[in-house]
């Protein structure tokens, strides 16, 4: 799985002091869950219990690569999620803070958007949005995506950016 200037792939235990680093920078969670940073203890919690089992059916948060380095630069990917009620596939993505405004979680949505369609054949998709993350919902407008609605998750105040594939 590739784009131009991305490669994707599956975490191994071999990548989690990259994804241990990511929970660690403030700046990368601030809009995450709570915003608050994680211990290695608490990393890797979330590492073996949440993200390595999370493969399923195609689904999950892949690694993203930088293809002419091959170094690690962040993960994006379509998770499942229930919001309201409801079950949803959200496209996610976190960057290492070096590699912001690069347009790279463009490039990683837009993969995993068309990735969704065709491979996964989800016909909706969503990113959960805090209000404050002006560089997220700048993302999820150039993936086509438009405020659908406020809600709380996980006790967090979030917008619903969605995109709904058109009925022919």
């Amino acid at each position: 799985m590739q784009t131009e200037r991305l490669t994707f792939r599956r975490y191994t235990n071999d990548d989690f002091p990259f994804f241990a680093s990511l929970w660690a920078d403030p700046h990368v969670v601030q809009f995450i869950g709570k915003g608050v940073t994680r211990s290695q203890e608490e990393a890797q919690k979330s590492f073996q219990e949440w993200l390595l089992p999370g493969y399923r059916e195609g689904r999950g948060l892949y690694l993203i690569l930088h293809k002419e380095s091959n170094i690690p630069i962040g993960h994006a990917g379509v998770v499942q999620q229930t919001v309201d009620g409801k079950k949803e596939y959200e496209i996610g993505y976190w960057l290492a803070t070096k590699y912001w405004g690069h347009g790279y979680a463009s490039e990683a949505g837009a993969f995993f958007k068309n990735y969704a369609i065709n491979e996964l054949g989800i016909t909706r998709l969503i990113c959960l949005i805090q209000r404050n993350n002006k560089k997220s919902i700048s993302v999820a407008s150039k993936l086509g995506m438009a405020l659908h609605k406020e809600t709380t998750f996980n006790t967090i105040p979030v917008d619903v950016y969605a995109w709904t594939k058109s009925k022919k």
